[in-house]
């Protein structure tokens, strides 16, 4: 019996791992645009700018992000709130975590 690898497979798991590179793209524009705004004070232009941009556009579809307006304007907002991406994400993954573990004690 002769085993092969199922391409399928193998094509989904390479279509993540690029979703995934390009978000990490995404949370580095952000970055950017959180530090210019603490500097310039134009953060949310500059994402804005970029997302509208073909090349933010591109890089927000290879993400998975739908680059409409609804998604420039929560760049904007994200930007707006200064917050860095590190810094939001480990909030958000510790708050998921207290929730997980409050949902199991009752």
């Amino acid at each position: 019996m002769i085993d092969f690898v199922d391409g399928t497979a193998f094509n989904n798991e390479q279509g993540n791992r690029s979703r995934k590179l390009f978000a990490a793209v995404v949370l580095a524009a952000l970055d950017d645009a959180i530090a210019d705004d603490k500097k310039y004070g134009n953060g949310p232009d500059q994402i804005a700018r970029w997302a509208r941009s073909r090349d933010g556009r591109e890089v927000l579809s290879c993400a998975g992000i739908d680059p409409n307006e609804r998604v420039v304007s929560g760049l904007m907002d994200f930007v707006g709130k200064g917050v860095r991406t590190s810094v939001a994400l480990s909030r958000e993954e510790s708050e998921r975590r207290n929730a997980a573990l409050e949902a199991e004690a009752a």
